[in-house]
């Protein structure tokens, strides 16, 4: 599978209506389901060394609109990973205590530790995109100078897309590999996501009125994430834009890329030393004999 299709650097101006809702391919979802099962194995392996080694961390960001697919696409593509390596975060609306912190605050609280893989459904870029759809948000942030929407600067959120693509550089310096997946969701088949969780009895817990009233933002939601991907997408921490119209497809080319990027880092489990090996020696000439 050709996985440079869906990597974004930001090299080129981003209209989001251009690239696809659906894959470049037609495979049985019997075929994707066993070729999920095992990139799953093999991410497992890869986790347990990362764990072990304790040197390296990953942080996997999960954007897109309502009904996009990021909650099952954890669920499944990270199944086969021990809970004691893994930790996932959901950036909703910010705390009091947030808001009395700088934006990426609440960041350092929930980043992954070394050895670790940290998921964001939803992130950090909230800050820029959803404050863009509805910036009277920011009022709330108590930010120097900003009292009222005619004071918020023309440089704001490019001063802001700064910040982020500081913040994943200072991150890959201290050994962390960042990967940002976008789920690129047509606005039908949004749409009919939306009326399967009314209709189908074991969904109606997934709907609420508040992603019917986002939906209404659409054409606008679509100009903002289009920004904010060009402004923050660089070479070495791209984004990664899938098509989401077909779950289980999206869910085989985000665990291919995820496989891909960790097969990257030097993982390996740690070595013995020679005198660590005599101890460990001693040790269980000890055990047999008791």
């Amino acid at each position: 599978m050709d996985l440079k299709q869906y990597v974004y650097t930001g090299n080129q101006t981003l209209d989001l209506a251009k690239w696809p809702t659906l894959p470049p391919f037609k495979i049985a979802t019997s075929e994707i389901k066993t070729a999920i099962d095992k990139n799953i194995k093999q991410l497992a392996s890869y986790q347990d060394k990362l764990y072990a080694q304790s040197r390296y961390g990953v942080l996997i960001i999960f954007q897109a609109l309502d009904a996009a697919g990021k909650d099952s696409m954890i669920r499944h593509i990270l199944s086969g990973v021990n809970p004691e390596g893994i930790v996932v975060n959901n950036f909703k609306a910010p705390s009091q205590q947030d808001l009395a912190h700088d934006f990426l605050w609440r960041v350092h609280q929930v980043f992954p530790r070394r050895g670790q893989i940290g998921v964001f459904n939803r992130s950090y870029y909230e800050d820029v995109l959803i404050t863009q759809v509805h910036p009277e948000i920011l009022l709330r942030e108590n930010l120097p100078g900003i009292d009222q929407l005619a004071d918020i600067p023309a440089d704001f959120f490019s001063t802001r897309y700064q910040d982020l693509r500081h913040f994943e550089t200072y991150a890959a310096h201290c050994g962390y590999k960042v990967l940002k997946f976008f789920l690129h969701l047509s606005q039908p088949e949004q749409k009919n996501r939306f009326a399967r969780r009314i209709e189908l009895p074991d969904k109606n817990w997934k709907f609420s009125e508040a992603d019917i009233r986002e939906a209404a933002y659409w054409p606008k939601y679509q100009r903002v994430y289009a920004d904010v991907l060009q402004h923050t997408a660089t070479t070495q921490n791209p984004w990664h834009i899938i098509p989401a119209d077909d779950k289980w497809s999206s869910r085989l080319i985000v665990s291919q890329i995820i496989n891909q990027q960790l097969q990257q880092l030097p993982l390996a489990y740690p070595q013995t030393s020679a005198a660590r090996r005599q101890e460990l020696q001693q040790i269980l000439h000890q055990l047999e004999n008791e």
